[in-house]
């Protein structure tokens, strides 16, 4: 069986039946109060430097894990960075990237340095959460909300741009108080939706028409992923847009004025 034909999570449902991964249903490990979590940037595959900066592609890599914290309700503490470089990389490119990851106002604490044929960027982002909701407890009955629009990300890479992904780590941190189960957009709406539904054991169903669009994006666009707001189900809205509710049953549904739609996703290994 390939890689291609599973898909990530089919991989990550198997590392789990063997025992071999451990409570990795989450955006981010969680240990006794500490929350942990970690994302990778491959040149070629996450992006392109005829599409990003040296400085935007810092940003990226920090508010990428970033999100991860923000989906867990907590308090970013540190970074670390592992980074493997071409020889030939300028010393003046990577002082900008450095700047770009420190600007979120996170301190890179430490990290590796390694040689490579491309740029890889991963970032371990570290934080504290009294709360996490986790992907596991939404329940029939509960509304989803999201905390800003969507399609932004899908909308600039048609136009041939990347853009900076949002922080929401304070609007996290509100959720955190009220959310049965909670996660980051980074792989498209529908995707991501699919992974409370499948934790929790029920049924999302997603209204499109109630989902915020950004400026210029289209329908199709919050299928693209990597908007990096945030998705939770809870009985209290708070003063965030309602999308949709959790029903008993199982999956996802996405309706458009009533009318089932079908959203892709983004798969890692397609």
């Amino acid at each position: 069986m390939k890689l291609e034909e599973v898909g990530e999570f089919g991989l990550l449902a198997e590392l789990e039946r063997r025992g071999l991964a451990h409570g990795i249903e989450h955006d981010a490990a969680q240990l006794d109060g500490l929350v942990v979590t970690q994302d990778a940037l491959v040149e070629g595959i996450h992006f392109r430097f005829d599409l990003i900066s040296w400085r935007d592609l810092g940003f990226r890599a920090a508010a990428a894990n970033l999100s991860d914290l923000a989906a867990c309700g907590a308090d970013p503490l540190a970074l670390l960075v592992t980074l493997g470089l071409p020889g030939e990389t300028q010393l003046a490119d990577v002082v900008e990237l450095y700047e770009g990851l420190n600007e979120p106002g996170v301190p890179v604490r430490g990290g590796d340095t390694t040689r490579a044929q491309s740029v890889l960027l991963s970032v371990t982002a570290l934080g504290r959460a009294e709360r996490v909701p986790g992907r596991a407890g939404a329940a029939p009955g509960d509304l989803l909300v999201v905390t800003g629009p969507l399609g932004t990300a899908g909308s600039a890479f048609r136009s041939g741009r990347l853009v900076r992904p949002p922080l929401r780590l304070d609007e996290g941190r509100r959720l955190a108080q009220v959310a049965t189960a909670m996660l980051d957009l980074s792989d498209g709406l529908a995707a991501d939706a699919a992974h409370i539904a499948a934790r929790s054991g029920c049924r999302l169903v997603v209204e499109l028409e109630r989902v915020p669009l950004a400026a210029g994006a289209l329908l199709e666009d919050v299928s693209f992923g990597e908007d990096y707001e945030l998705l939770a189900a809870t009985p209290d809205p708070l003063d965030f847009a309602v999308i949709g509710r959790c029903e008993s049953g199982s999956g996802v549904v996405v309706r458009l004025n009533g009318e089932p739609v079908e959203l892709a996703g983004w798969e890692h290994f397609g």
